[in-house]
Order: structure tokens, then C-alpha cells, then sequence
């Protein structure tokens, strides 16, 4: 099976192109709080091209009910990752797919995989730094994650780009992968020849 990419925090329409083109199967939207933020109008607008098969992931962190209304209600979206503190039973009741994302700092924070994995479609490992769960730009540990298998396909994130993504699939092997900062000269301003360059070493890894 292939090594899947999403390619998070756009908000240009010159990166979601050359995201498109370079063969990403997976664009994401950040909708909350964040250097990257972008709101319902402006995804809509990013999206409007986007061919089939690639799918477009809204990123949120504990949103209302009337921003998951919105969500469901624009058809822009075919995901929503979730970031936040979100209950179980909130996750759950989205009728789009989902990905929970777990933040790292320990062995604890790995251990909160099991509340949601049965009612996700994807879990998502990323990186714990103070407050921040996620948007960091920075690893987590991988060993903590080396020996674990979650029963749903997961997806690592965390400052991966094109230097430590060999690295990354040795370590943890993960079904997709997510970068964002790694591709960036400033937040939500993607480097071209970055992009062009990580999805070159997914396609090898892929032996495409």
C-alpha cells in the first residue's frame, strides 16, 4: 500500500496548485485558531478546482456546533481532522470522515489512541509542546510510537519534511504522513521547490 500525503495549512491558491500538481492526495484547511487560519469562504474559494480523488480536509480544534454545521452544510469538505479536546461522542457524530489527532509528549498521551480509534476512520500523531497540540513545526519522540499499531490507518505529522521523512517511514512506518511548516518561507506561504522535493521522495518511496 502506498504512502499517502496531505498537505495542511494552505492558504494561497498557487499553493494548493502546485500541491495538486506535485501530487499531494490530500489539501487541509486550517479553520482554527492559527497563523494558518483561513475561514469557510476562503476554503471554498482554494478548493473549487480541486480535481477527483484528492481530498480536502477541514482542521479544527474544539469547534462549535455552529462551525461543524457550516462545515458539513459548504460540501467543500470530505474530512474533518479533529485537534482539540473533543469528547467521543462529538467526534463521533460527524457524518463526514474523520481523523482524530493525538498530540505526544509521553506515554500517556499515546495511550488516549484507544478512546477514539473505534470511532474514527483515521488516528493522527503529532507533536505536544507546552499548549500547542500540533502546528509546532517540531518531532515527537517516534520511539514512543516505534512498537504501537492502532487498529485504524494512522497518519504522522510533526516537522516532517523532505530532510527527516526517510527517517520518519524507517522509525514509524505510518500509513500517510502530514507536513505543512516544514514546506513553508512563512506561515501559509509554501516553498514551491519544497513541495516539488517531498512529494519526489514520496514517489520514491512509493516506487511511482
Amino acid at each position: 500500500m502506498s504512502l499517502k500525503v496531505k498537505i495542511c495549512g494552505l492558504t494561497r491558491k498557487e499553493d494548493v496548485d502546485v500541491a495538486i500538481k506535485a501530487g499531494a492526495d490530500a489539501i487541509g484547511f486550517i479553520l482554527a485558531p492559527s497563523p494558518r487560519k483561513v475561514d469557510i469562504d476562503t476554503a471554498k474559494k482554494l478548493a473549487r478546482d480541486i480535481p477527483p480523488f484528492v481530498s480536502v480536509v477541514a482542521v479544527v480544534r474544539d469547534p462549535s456546533l455552529e462551525l461543524m454545521s457550516q462545515i458539513i452544510e459548504s460540501k467543500v469538505f470530505d474530512a474533518v481532522q479533529f485537534h482539540g479536546c473533543e469528547s467521543v461522542d462529538f467526534v463521533s457524530k460527524c457524518p463526514l470522515k474523520t481523523i482524530k489527532a493525538i498530540a505526544i509528549a509521553d506515554e500517556k498521551d499515546v495511550s488516549l489512541v484507544h478512546l477514539y480509534e473505534k470511532e474514527v476512520n483515521f488516528m493522527l500523531f503529532d507533536t505536544k509542546l507546552g499548549k500547542l497540540f500540533g502546528g509546532t513545526g517540531k518531532s515527537f519522540n517516534w520511539q514512543l510510537i516505534k512498537n504501537f499499531r492502532p487498529h485504524k490507518p494512522f497518519i504522522l505529522a510533526g516537522g516532517i519534511g523532505p530532510e527527516n521523512l526517510e527517517d520518519a517511514i524507517k522509525h514509524v512506518d505510518p500509513d500517510a504522513v502530514d507536513t505543512n511548516s516544514a514546506l513553508e518561507v512563512a506561515p501559509g506561504i509554501k516553498d514551491k521547490k519544497k513541495i516539488y522535493e517531498f512529494m519526489k521522495k514520496i514517489k520514491s518511496i512509493n516506487n511511482v
